[in-house]
This record gives C-alpha cells, structure tokens and sequence, in this order.
C-alpha cells in the first residue's frame, strides 16, 4: 500500500484525487494536511511514501510579489526539504501551464518557459528549486498541466459554461487549445506513483479543445442551442485582447509530449463535458 500525504486542504485538483483513488482502498492510503498555519512544520513526514503538493496561491489582490513567492515558492521548497529529510519517496509538484507565458502559441520540448505573472514566475522558481532536491532516493515529479476542468471547478471553464447557458449565438471559430479533464489528471498523478516517475510532465486530454465546439458542447447537455456565427470572426482577429485571446486563441502543447507508457485518458472529450455538467 502507498501511502500519500496531500499538503493542501480543500484544493480542487487534491480533493479530486483523494476521490478518485477512493476506488482502490487496498492500494492507497491518502491524508490530508492544511498549510494555512505553521502546524504542518510538527507533523512528521515519516512512513509517508508520496507528497503530492497542491498548496498555492492563483489570483490575489496584492499586487506585489511577495506572497506568491511566500506561499508557492519558499512554503513548496520548505516543505520538499522536509519530505527529503524524512525519507519520503517521491515528491509531487503541480505546477502550471502558465510558466511558459503564452497566451496563444504552440508548446513543444524546446520552448523555453518565459513566465509573465507573479503566479507563474513563483511556480517556475519552485521547480527549479526543489528539482535540485532530486535524488535517486527522492524522486521529483513536476507537472506542468494546461486548463484542468470538471464538476465544480474554478477558473476559464465555469465561465465558458455559463456563456454557452446565457448567449443565443456565439463566434464561430476554428482554435484549438489544451485542457485536461480532472479525472484524467486524477489518474495521471495515480499513474506517477504507481511507476514512480519523475522529471517534468504534461498531461492533457486525448484531442485539444475547440472552444465553439465545447460551448455548443455544455449548451446540448443543458437541452440548449446557441446558433453560431462567423460573422464576429474579423472583429476577434482585429481586437488584440488578452480575455479574447484566452477564448478564441490557440494554445496547445505538442501532443508527442503528453504520451506515456501508461494511458492516463480514461474518459474522451464529449464524455468528460457530459459528466461535468450533468
């Protein structure tokens, strides 16, 4: 049995994946701890064979920083350390999509990471630092995944929902961008331990995501139809907007980089929006 200590309460993608190994209780023992207070520093880290480490900041409204820098670099580094010293196994890192700065482009094993926010600069430091941590005793798993989606999550997606309930038509576009369904991820990160892989990792869906596809796609579960229309088209190539970009650009790892031995991609795209809004 693996035992697995999650460090950060009440994260999506870390309750998401205490779900969904709930299915093998003879394969994995999961705790939780709150990295909120200082606590964490007096549990003992001993007989623990994982940490997956979900603790971080995203969007906050200071300006400077320092915090990001306090809680997703120094708190992830220090907390590495102390897994190393208490001979855990294998430290898992979730980083970000975002440390390459791109908000349209294509990503492959040459692109270099160029971060533009604090959240992604902070997290691309954190990989650095607990990379050289790595051992053959320690082993360093950092996953850098894109858009992660699924009941109940935060972030683009939710809003991207709630256009496809609200608007009668929508642009037409043909983009393409890289998203993971949170199941998928879930059994990414459960393959990590399995096989106890490390070095940096990223993985996505099957088949990136058209964004005109995806919301005709949550209109139909909802027993809804948004018409759409190319006639916004010249418009959204004319304005250069960092939100339109998001939406209508596209922005996709090289597929050839999440392939692994192991298939993670349990459930296909249309499967994976069906089982998130229904």
């Amino acid at each position: 049995m693996k035992k697995v200590l999650i460090t950060g309460a009440n994260s999506y993608i870390g309750t998401s994946f205490e779900k969904w190994v709930s299915k093998y209780p003879d394969k994995y023992l999961i705790d939780t701890i709150d990295m909120k207070k200082n606590d964490w520093k007096e549990k003992s880290f001993r007989g623990y064979d994982i940490i997956f480490h979900v603790a971080a900041i995203v969007h906050i409204k200071e300006k400077s920083d320092e915090l990001y820098c306090k809680i997703n670099r120094d708190l992830a580094l220090d907390v590495a350390i102390k897994a190393k010293n208490e001979s855990v196994k294998q430290f898992i890192f979730l980083s970000t999509m975002g440390v390459y700065g791109m908000e349209t482009g294509f990503i492959d094993e040459n692109t270099e990471p160029n971060p533009k926010t604090p959240y992604a600069k902070s997290k691309l430091e954190a990989e650095k630092l607990i990379n050289e941590l790595a051992v053959d005793s320690f082993k360093v798993a950092i996953l850098r995944p894109p858009i992660v989606y699924g009941k109940d999550c935060k972030g683009n997606y939710p809003r991207l929902a709630n256009m496809a309930l609200k608007l009668p038509i929508f642009p037409n576009v043909k983009n393409e961008r890289s998203m993971i369904f949170i199941d998928n991820l879930s059994e990414f990160v459960r393959l990590t331990i399995d096989n106890e892989m490390e070095g940096f990792f990223f993985p996505q869906n099957k088949e990136y995501v058209n964004t005109s596809e995806l919301i005709k796609l949550i209109a139909k579960v909802h027993g809804k139809n948004v018409i759409m229309t190319k006639l916004f088209n010249p418009l959204l190539k004319f304005l250069k907007v960092s939100t339109l970009n998001k939406v209508f650009g596209d922005l996709v790892y090289d597929m050839s980089m999440s392939d692994y031995e192991s298939d993670y991609r349990v459930y296909e795209f249309k499967d994976s929006i069906k089982m998130t809004e229904e």
